[in-house]
């Protein structure tokens, strides 16, 4: 790889792997495995680097490398183990909306947890990412109609799960 393109590569994951690697989190649940996402989609990205001329792209086939690698992994068998995991706290929040904030992530996280790894990835893709269902269906490589399809019942599976978890009321 040449220097300038090294330099690129450098600045760009300097700028990027904090955001991709929440997006790992929202997919997996697991700060360890997050990392071990963010990782393989950045080998993926370097190795791709030189064959990339559209930088404006490069977002997309992070998000892209991210997505199928946790579905990968969700696959594997030894990665079905149960996490109970808190999640570190941002330093800026005020004290008072610590607990709430806490609960409603927690509430949000378990839910999430049981949406199977197709609908996971279309609701982080679609809701945390902000992409639409055009872009989601071209991340994921399926059809529009899939994504909606996927996004209906992964929403249907939260609710369900948010539900249980309050008891029988909604949240």
């Amino acid at each position: 790889m040449k220097a300038q393109d090294e330099s690129d590569f450098a600045s760009y994951f300097a700028a990027r792997r904090d955001h991709v690697r929440r997006t790992a989190f929202l997919l997996c649940g697991d700060w360890h495995k997050a990392d071990d996402l963010t990782q393989v989609a950045f080998v993926k990205l370097y190795g791709a680097w030189e064959r990339i001329r559209e930088r404006a792209a490069l977002d997309a086939y992070v998000r892209a490398c991210l997505v199928r690698t946790s579905i990968d992994e969700s696959r594997r068998p030894w990665r079905r183990e149960r996490t109970v995991e808190i999640l570190p706290e941002s330093a800026d929040t005020a004290a008072a909306d610590i607990a709430s904030m806490v609960v409603e992530r927690e509430a949000v996280e378990k839910a999430l947890a049981v949406v199977p790894p197709g609908q996971r990835a279309v609701l982080v893709l679609r809701y945390f990412e902000g992409l639409d269902v055009a872009q989601t269906a071209s991340t994921l490589r399926c059809s529009e109609g899939n994504v909606k399809s996927q996004t209906a019942r992964g929403l249907t599976a939260m609710r369900a799960a948010m539900t249980s978890q309050a008891g029988g009321t909604a949240a």
